[in-house]
């Protein structure tokens, strides 16, 4: 693959690569826990986007601007978001799991002009007491809200005409709030160029997704994977994606593998560990899944050796960013190095440099880098260029990860060069914990980090310590992580909590994190020692 194969033309909207498939080609095929189901066709799909698109122009909602959006796996969500890019306006992406805080930041930070709330989460929205003063209107998502205009009433009788906006290649296409380890949430600008270099990368050298392929990615729109791989790597190829929405059961997700005859997997290592425990594995029929993927964190070798001797399946690790596209991998046709994070998707835009920006030799340690004309990176964080230019390094965007590579280019990861905590494929900065502890009466500091952990990679863990006449009992860890979870998105919280004394510090009085996850880190091979 050359450089200038990733390069998009000048004018560019993504959605002229899913509108190359308007048919009655099946897009999607939709299950919930009830057992309801739908299958939509491409033609289906485009013509309602276009229809949401004459829904946003109508009111006055144009190319440029932005809405936010918090839908689940529902097929509502692929028509707004394609309504919205047609129409030249950038989606701000929403989980579920967001609380009334973190919508409100998010809104007033990426100025959006209106919010997309599935009926069932909206009352995080009107629980807000900020001022939003971009926001114009609320719109509920199948099924009326009062006070809300129904996406339902909206589309009903709306022109399904529409042509799609002239966009730049560098237009805005997607606005995606990361968590940092320090200050508020990152907006990640990714624009339509970005898609274009990410659909000529991961389906092919990665996901390996075929012609006439059911594939499924579990991720759930909020996200930026849900983008990556349901959204974009399944209708920019053409290919049949599942869509199951419904509580995540080991049994049924691989019932659904085999009832659905999936050829593409793609999910967490979370999830592939929990399906790895199931009773009676060999009895489910996995013969049509010929590529399995997994990202968000490291895939223990236990997982990885049921897989194969069970289904003769290997999974595949894979690594990327919401600032990126996947950067390093289990390559298609490349052999397996268990316990490496795989290969660079492109050599000469992917590296391990020291803290003077240069290249380290194989076998030493240093920061996963990537150079910043690399086409499939973003562009920058939305109104903080600052917080931008501290992950640079001269030609190179620094990931906040370090790892070594052997002789071959197999990249095998040391950890975390910041204090950010990844658990069960989530992205969690501990500062957003911190802050939520530190509201509670009872808590006089905190500092929050990563415990190792067998099921989810790691969990959160808190060291507190309480104010002055606060006892550490053990019924309070339940009030405090009933309290972190009613200020923030619940995934966040503490699932292990420890009362000190004190905290280390550095003499400026900054807390070390790192000495707590030392101390975590020993304990947890102690543990395994025994």
């Amino acid at each position: 693959m050359e450089f200038t194969d990733l390069i998009a033309p000048q004018k560019y909207n993504l959605t002229s690569e899913i509108d190359r498939f308007n048919s009655d080609r099946i897009a999607l095929r939709w299950e919930n826990e009830s057992g309801e189901k739908r299958t939509v066709t491409y033609h289906e799909l485009i013509t309602k986007g276009k229809q949401f698109a004459n829904v946003l122009n109508k009111l006055g909602i144009k190319k440029g601007d932005k809405i936010m959006t918090i839908v689940p796996r529902i097929i509502d969500a692929y028509i707004i978001y394609l309504g919205a890019l047609r129409a030249g306006i950038a989606v701000i992406p929403g989980s579920e799991l967001l609380r009334s805080g973190d919508i409100s930041f998010r809104i007033n930070q990426g100025q959006a002009k209106a919010i997309i709330t599935y009926k069932d989460f909206t009352d995080q929205v009107d629980h807000i007491e900020e001022q939003m003063t971009s926001l114009q209107y609320k719109i509920s998502v199948a099924g009326d809200t009062d006070g809300w205009l129904s996406m339902n009433a909206l589309m009903d009788g709306a022109s399904d005409v529409y042509s799609t906006v002239d966009t730049d290649k560098d237009d805005m296409a997607f606005l995606t709030y990361t968590s940092g380890t320090s200050g508020t949430p990152k907006g990640v600008v990714h624009t339509h160029a970005w898609a274009y270099a990410h659909l000529r990368i991961a389906p092919k050298k990665w996901l390996n997704i075929k012609e006439g392929d059911t594939v499924w990615a579990t991720a759930g729109p909020g996200w930026q994977k849900w983008i990556w791989s349901p959204f974009l790597s399944v209708l920019g190829k053409g290919v049949t994606g599942l869509v199951y929405f419904g509580r995540f059961h080991p049994e049924k997700q691989l019932q659904l593998l085999q009832d659905y005859k999936v050829n593409v997997l793609c999910c967490t290592p979370t999830e592939y560990r929990l399906m790895s425990k199931v009773d009676h594995l060999k009895e489910y029929d996995l013969s049509n899944l010929h590529t399995a993927c997994s990202a968000g964190e490291a895939l223990n070798r236990g997982v990885i050796d049921i897989f194969k001797n069970t289904f003769d399946i290997q999974l595949k690790d894979g690594y990327g960013q919401t600032e990126s596209t996947l950067l390093i991998g289990t390559l298609v046709g490349k052999d397996v190095r268990i316990g490496s994070m795989g290969q660079p998707i492109l050599n000469e835009f992917i590296t391990i440099i020291d803290e003077d920006g240069n290249p380290v030799p194989e076998g030493v340690v240093g920061n996963i880098a990537v150079r910043r004309d690399f086409p499939a990176l973003f562009k920058t964080y939305y109104q903080e260029p600052e917080r931008y230019q501290a992950a640079v390094l001269g030609d190179y965007f620094l990931t906040g990860d370090r790892a070594s590579r052997d002789a071959d280019n197999y990249f095998w990861f040391q950890g975390r060069r910041d204090d950010v905590i990844i658990s069960s494929g989530y992205t969690i900065g501990p500062t957003e914990v911190e802050d939520a502890l530190l509201k509670h009466e009872a808590v006089k500091d905190c500092a929050v980090v990563a415990k190792p952990d067998t099921i989810r990679g790691n969990i959160v863990k808190a060291f507190v310590v309480l104010k002055d006449g606060y006892t550490a009992d053990p019924s309070l860890i339940p009030q405090l992580q009933k309290f972190v979870k009613q200020q923030t998105a619940p995934y966040k919280y503490p699932r292990a909590i420890e009362f000190v004394s004190d905290l280390p510090k550095t003499v400026s009085g900054k807390i070390m994190r790192s000495k707590l996850r030392e101390l975590e880190l020993r304990r947890a091979g102690e543990k395994q020692g025994k």
